[in-house]
């Protein structure tokens, strides 16, 4: 809208109607009511079609009454403003005090040194500020983000700065959500949310709620502006944009935020104060002490003048300035920006750092070093990435022929729920599409000869992975060369507690027979014997319902450490300065790895994620300093 154009005269010149206004006010809609809704709920509400979209006429009529898509920011100070805030500092407001003292005193030689002083300070300060802040609008405008959006029937590729509420927008692996969406179509799509969440797992996205997403943060049939599509595609109706996205609302209250103090302009704070009590203090003890001896209070009073104006460390803002300044320097060398000079400084204040575990102190490049079979036989996978190099080495495998073919039937059987139960896909170049657990197994399958064995199978119907069941399967239909019977089978892959209690059936030598206690508590002993070891353990099941499955085995994969992490966490604990991990993997699995790296040590303790649930707060906060 051009400056100086008010309200009514802008719906006058869009011809607006009071009632088209209001109309357009009653779209917006919150994603947690848009999740709630059917998806031809949410297109009547927001006056849409889901097969043609918009038309341009009227894309350009919303634009108009909601506005762009994207963030209003506060209005940039003008420069003088900037370099006059510079002055606010209260030893700087002393400083200055002393230098207008000197010159009324004719003390110019102590009056022109610390006005350069403060000159330094003021400007160095002020210099690396801007230079901070061009760079990051630099950054900000390299890549204007766009997105694919139906308009009259046809697909358009445009800024996304041009989105409004009731657009359709296509989803492709590697966009960037360009606003909050409400999904309709989904074809294996999983997206990240770690930008919004802080969850490094992608979610499995589906069009249809369900009843476990009601205590979630986010919800899978919403695709939220800012996440990043990791696989698959999928299409969505706009319903926010802007400010008044989920992300959008968390910027403007982070916009409302005002930025506490540093621990050193606190003490620069407290320093000043004091050095004005302590100047004020030598000044009246001075012209006391010269009334009591009978001699002139000006003389007195311009000798503790002088002496408080030397006690004021004139070089000290200049040598916290430049110190600063090449602290800030040193950050740029390592491709970190930091927009204000102080902000540096905080990074020494650190006592705490928790980091997650996967992607953040491993490299998130998952690979299947063993395979534990349901009947005891075990396999060894060499090789590493997402390819055929490497092999299934069989351990123990006898040197009858009828043997040796069961145990590399068993292995089959883990290896095959581990290709049919999975989203990833691996390219020839050995590219992986999909997420870094589903692209190990594909790999592990690859390497024991397994080529696309998926496609034995027409997939029927998904129920996604979540962080509540820790369980994905998948109903599949035979194709038929491979189905004699015309039967549905079921596939679960996850978390071996979770999996058993699917089952009440276990794969033993070439048979399905029924599941005891003893075989459970078996075949939990060999999946935390695995973890200890720090691999990240995944149980394999099949059957003709899920109410009874049959266990088939597991496999154990490895995530190794990033270099450098030990090192940096030796550094850190000589500092003074906690580590802690906090992961959604099994506490064997979490203690091996944390034992490599150093984070965990013989006076530290664990926590669980039950055990956390459980806790008072004044337990909690007891404990917390202990735990690693």
């Amino acid at each position: 809208m051009p400056l100086g154009i008010n309200e009514n005269d802008r719906e006058e010149k869009l011809n607006i109607s009071r009632e088209d206004k209001l109309h357009f006010e009653e779209m917006w809609l919150p994603s947690i009511e848009a999740s709630s809704l059917a998806v031809e709920d949410v297109a009547r509400k927001l006056d849409t079609n889901m097969l043609s979209g918009l038309s341009w006429a009227e894309a350009e009529r919303r634009k108009s009454m909601f506005g762009a898509n994207e963030f209003v920011v506060k209005n940039e100070d003008p420069i003088w403003r900037k370099y006059m805030e510079q002055f606010q500092n209260p030893l700087i407001l002393l400083l200055l005090g002393s230098a207008f003292v000197s010159v009324c005193m004719r003390q110019f030689d102590d009056a022109v040194s610390i006005t350069v002083a403060i000159l330094i300070v003021v400007t160095v300060a002020f210099v690396q500020e801007y230079r901070s802040e061009k760079s990051l609008e630099a950054l900000t405008k390299l890549i204007p983000p766009s997105c694919h959006c139906i308009r009259d029937s046809k697909v358009h590729s445009f800024y996304a700065r041009d989105l409004v509420p009731g657009d359709i927008v296509l989803l492709n692996l590697g966009a960037q959500v360009p606003a909050d969406l409400r999904l309709f179509e989904t074809i294996e799509l999983s997206i990240d949310e770690s930008s919004f969440t802080g969850e490094t797992e992608p979610v499995i996205k589906q069009t249809k709620r369900r009843k476990t997403d009601e205590n979630k943060s986010t919800w899978e049939t919403m695709a939220y502006m800012g996440t990043l599509v990791r696989c698959g595609s999928g299409k969505g109706i706009v319903v926010s944009t802007g400010d008044r996205s989920d992300f959008g609302q968390m910027f403007r209250l982070m916009q409302a935020v005002e930025s506490p103090k540093t621990p050193l302009q606190e003490s620069m704070d407290t320093l000043g104060k004091h050095l004005s009590y302590i100047s004020f203090g030598i000044i009246g003890f001075i012209m006391l002490a010269g009334w009591l001896q009978g001699k002139p209070l000006m003389d007195m009073f311009n000798i503790g003048v002088s002496l408080a104006v030397a006690a004021i460390p004139e070089g000290l803002p200049i040598v916290v300035t430049v110190t600063l300044a090449l602290g800030v320097t040193r950050m740029a060398k390592r491709n970190a920006i930091v927009k204000k000079i102080p902000t540096v400084e905080t990074l020494g204040c650190v006592n705490v750092i928790c980091s997650d575990k996967t992607g953040t102190l491993t490299k998130n490049e998952m690979t299947v070093t063993n395979i534990v079979t349901s009947d005891g036989w075990r396999a060894q996978v060499t090789g590493s990435g997402y390819n055929n190099i490497g092999a299934v080495q069989i351990q123990d495998s006898s040197s009858d022929q009828e043997t040796a073919q069961m145990a590399r039937s068993s292995i089959y059987n883990v290896l095959e729920v581990g290709c049919v139960c999975n989203n990833a896909a691996i390219s020839p170049e050995g590219t992986l599409r999909g997420q870094p657990t589903e692209g190990a197994l594909l790999a592990a399958a690859m390497k024991y000869g397994m080529h696309a064995c998926s496609s034995n199978y027409h997939r029927l119907q998904e129920y996604p992975f979540n962080s509540e069941m820790k369980v994905m399967t998948v109903r599949c239909m035979p194709r038929a060369a491979h189905n004699e019977l015309h039967q549905e089978v079921f596939f679960s892959k996850g978390a071996v507690e979770k999996i058993l209690q699917y089952c009440s059936k276990i794969h033993y030598q070439g048979h399905c027979v029924p599941l005891t206690v003893e075989q459970q508590q078996r075949v939990l002993s060999e999946a935390r014997q695995l973890a200890t070891h720090g691999l990240r353990v995944i149980g394999m099941a099949r059957g003709d319902s899920m109410e009874s499955m049959e266990f088939l085995g597991m496999v154990g994969l490895h995530d190794p450490p990033r270099p450098q992490v030990r090192q940096a966490v030796d550094i850190f604990h000589s500092t003074g300065v906690q580590v802690v991990m906090v992961t959604g993997d099994a506490m064997e699995t979490a203690v091996s790895m944390a034992e490599l790296l150093g984070i965990y040590r013989p006076n530290s303790t664990i926590v669980s994620g039950e055990q956390l649930d459980a806790m008072a707060d004044d337990e909690l906060k007891d404990r917390v300093m202990d735990v690693s």
